[in-house]
């Protein structure tokens, strides 16, 4: 299996003739507002351009999978992406409630309700809770999903989505042992509250559980991520764990194996 890393969460997993797009965010820079001005430096989202070889890899999808949407977290889809969603024509699996906004917007969203649901390739589909921060901060951010995805003969792939550190995210890593998990690293913060993302200590935990590979996303993309992949590879070594984690660079291939 290979994942091609875009920017931010996107990446595209190909496997056989299956490309599965995940979280798409692939309009131009600077296309919407700061998402932190206080702690953050205020600048335009994406703080970067989609690489070169994106639109080669966006060729082809066969299928899409969205972390969250009920309330317009363009960062994971943005309006360029529902775009491509819709021309393409392919089915797009999302948590329970997120499909009635995708449907409005003519996309062939398909809630994931039951454990292990049909998927793309004659593989299943798991959905798992995500918590975007904590507190007051989660309960405004909205509910988000995480996802299990095996197919046939390739590694299984857990997406973890936009998430702290839960009881629920440490079962998935412990009990359903996934060869690759997919962590977003950026300690993404707000103007108020904690981080609505995992912070350090909460990353080297998911590492640390982690039975396989970790591979490191939603890094130098947006303007209220507070992480580098500097600092988290520093962080990392310091650990003993630079051999259990991948940090792609927008445009990277990488390969994933069981």
């Amino acid at each position: 299996m290979l994942l091609h890393h875009l920017r931010n969460a996107t990446f595209v997993l190909e496997a056989g003739d299956q490309r599965i797009l995940v979280d798409p965010l692939v309009g131009r820079k600077g296309q919407a507002p700061p998402l932190a001005v206080v702690r953050s430096r205020p600048r335009l989202n994406p703080t970067v351009a989609l690489p070169q070889n994106a639109p080669s890899v966006l060729e082809g999808v066969t299928a899409a999978v969205i972390t969250h949407y009920r309330r317009g977290h363009t960062d994971h889809l943005d309006r360029a992406g529902r775009r491509l969603l819709k021309a393409r024509g392919v089915p797009v699996w999302c948590r329970a409630g997120d499909e009635r906004p995708l449907l409005r917007r003519g996309i062939d969203a398909r809630p994931v309700v039951d454990a292990n649901a049909a998927f793309v390739g004659g593989g299943s589909i798991t959905a798992f809770a995500a918590v975007h921060g904590y507190g007051l901060v989660a309960r405004m951010m909205g509910p988000g999903a995480g996802y299990l995805v095996r197919l046939p003969d390739q590694p299984s792939v857990y997406i973890s989505g936009d998430t702290v550190l839960t009881d629920t995210v440490r079962a998935v890593l412990t009990d359903e042992r996934p060869d690759v998990a997919i962590m977003a690293a950026g300690t993404a913060q707000l103007d108020v509250g904690r981080p609505i993302l995992m912070p350090l200590d909460e990353q080297m935990e998911f590492i640390r559980l982690a039975p396989g590979v970790v591979v490191a996303n939603h890094l130098e993309a947006v303007n209220h991520c507070q992480t580098t992949r500097a600092q988290l590879a520093a962080r990392i070594a310091s650990e003993g764990l630079a051999d259990r984690v991948m940090i792609p660079e927008d445009g990277e291939t990488l390969t994933l194996r069981a």
